[in-house]
């Protein structure tokens, strides 16, 4: 990776402070918080206004549009460019910058063509035209997210200084900015078609986002957008090229997770009916809102946390590396079995107080019940998988994608046929599967990883290393 050495200044955290899981932890909570909680307010109104047919087009389709073309256009960079061993300090802070950012601008080229193909995918495979609303809609949601990958350098840049004020204080402001102009909308304008409104939200949180990012840095940390944008003539292939290798492995291994990710909305769209596809979104919105706010930022945390202790191989860092994981696995697994221990009794009593009679007495509340099995096995999978992604080599990470690639076969296998059998209860039990096959692994990968590192302790720390890896 690209080494510079020094110190981050200002905002920054100190490096050891970098490995702070708690500081990390509570400003992604914050924006988890207000990013996912400001939309569960406002779903909790939009349900009862819209039938079943356009809640699972909101909730379901349209989701499932933005998803994948962000997760294919980012998720690999993200991940790569959180793991460089990249350091800023007043004199070479620009110099540093230009070298990730370099690699983090290749997000824009792939994720245009990305959006390009996904809509002409839909378009073709619903046989849409032009004058459909539904294609309008489809349009405007890939403009979207073009604005969101014009955000994503700034968003890796930012990450990478650890400046986590930034984000939530734009994330926040993009949620509410989203749900203002669908409330506006639908309220206000009640000729304009609904997929039309969803779409236009879309596109206002990719709008804030773009705004948010590049007012900070061309406005309050002095870059200029030469500096944010640092290709010259005759210097475009000057880049890192471990960097973007990596990026690369991680893209690649984004497709087979994206399938494991989003692989169960995929066999809704695909073989099940609007209403069954209403219900899911449903029962995924509230059922997931726990993984959202608690362990979608802590799995962020914990990735960035192991990250940084497994840089060098010193007894004292592997000994931290460990506790942290130790740590973080007990804390994922004691909220998880709350949510298990109490979560089913009250499914129906939470539908019927937030959605209404209509989704109470229907599939939904049998589905949340089931789901509060999901959320202990996706829990302790995100922050396994996390020291997976963190600390593997690349020859491992290749050994990964590979056993996500058998796991992805068996998981549309499941979902396509549980799907016809229990409907969206059959998705939770595929998912959960799922889960559990690749909590499988990287429990296997850790106890091989941390047999390398022996440690005994008396008068001093006796280190012992095996060589033999499986």
């Amino acid at each position: 990776m690209t080494k510079a050495s020094s110190t981050v200044s200002s905002e920054t955290p100190k490096d050891g402070d970098r490995a702070n899981l708690s500081r990390t932890f509570k400003y992604l909570l914050a924006t988890q918080f207000l990013s996912r909680g400001i939309p569960f307010i406002f779903n909790s109104w939009i349900v009862r206004h819209l039938t079943a047919e356009d809640y699972a087009v909101y909730a379901v389709q349209f989701h499932l549009f933005v998803t994948c073309v962000l997760f294919l256009s980012r998720e690999g960079f993200r991940r790569a460019c959180m793991r460089a061993d990249i350091k800023f300090d007043g004199a070479s802070a620009k110099d540093n910058a230009a070298t990730l950012l370099k690699v983090a601008w290749m997000t824009f080229p792939l994720g245009v063509f990305i959006t390009i193909a996904a809509c002409v995918f839909v378009f073709w495979w619903q046989g849409l035209h032009l004058s459909d609303p539904y294609a309008q809609a489809i349009l405007i949601n890939g403009c979207a997210c073009i604005l969101e990958l014009l955000a994503e350098p700034l968003y890796i840049l930012s990450q990478t200084l650890f400046l986590l004020k930034l984000r939530l204080m734009v994330e926040t402001a993009a949620t509410f900015s989203r749900c203002v102009t669908m409330y506006l909308l639908i309220v206000n304008f009640t000729n304009t078609e609904k997929g039309i409104a969803f779409a236009l939200s879309q596109a206002a949180y990719g709008a804030s986002l773009f705004l948010g990012y590049w007012s900070y840095f061309i406005l309050f940390r002095s870059f200029r957008s030469s500096n944010l944008f640092p290709f010259r003539l005759g210097q475009v292939m000057n880049f890192d090229k471990q960097l973007s290798s990596m990026c690369m492995l991680f893209t690649l291994q984004s497709f087979r997770k994206l399938i494991l990710q989003e692989g169960e909305k995929m066999v809704l769209v695909w073989l099940d009916t609007p209403y069954n596809q209403a219900v899911y979104g449903l029962v995924d919105k509230l059922g997931s809102l726990v993984v959202r706010l608690v362990f979608l930022p802590f799995e962020e945390s914990s990735y960035a946390t192991f990250a940084r202790s497994a840089s060098g191989q010193s007894p004292d860092k592997m000994k931290n590396l460990g506790r942290c994981l130790s740590e973080a696995l007990k804390l994922v697994l004691l909220i998880g079995l709350i949510f298990l221990a109490f979560g089913p009794s009250y499914s129906y009593s939470l539908i019927r107080l937030l959605y209404g009679q209509k989704w109470s007495d229907g599939e939904a509340s049998a589905a949340l019940r089931y789901y509060c099995l999901y959320i202990i096995v996706l829990a302790m999978n995100g922050t396994s998988e996390a020291f997976l992604h963190a600390v593997a080599t690349e020859n491992q990470l290749k050994r990964s994608n590979d056993s996500l690639l058998v796991f992805s076969l068996i998981y549309v296998a499941l979902n396509v046929l549980l799907i016809r059998s229990a409907g969206a209860v059959g998705l939770i039990f595929a998912n959960s599967l799922n889960m559990i096959l690749r909590i499988i692994y990287s429990a296997v990968f850790i106890k091989h990883f941390f047999r390398l590192f022996t440690f005994r302790l008396d008068d001093s720390v006796v280190i012992r290393c095996s060589y033999t890896y499986f």
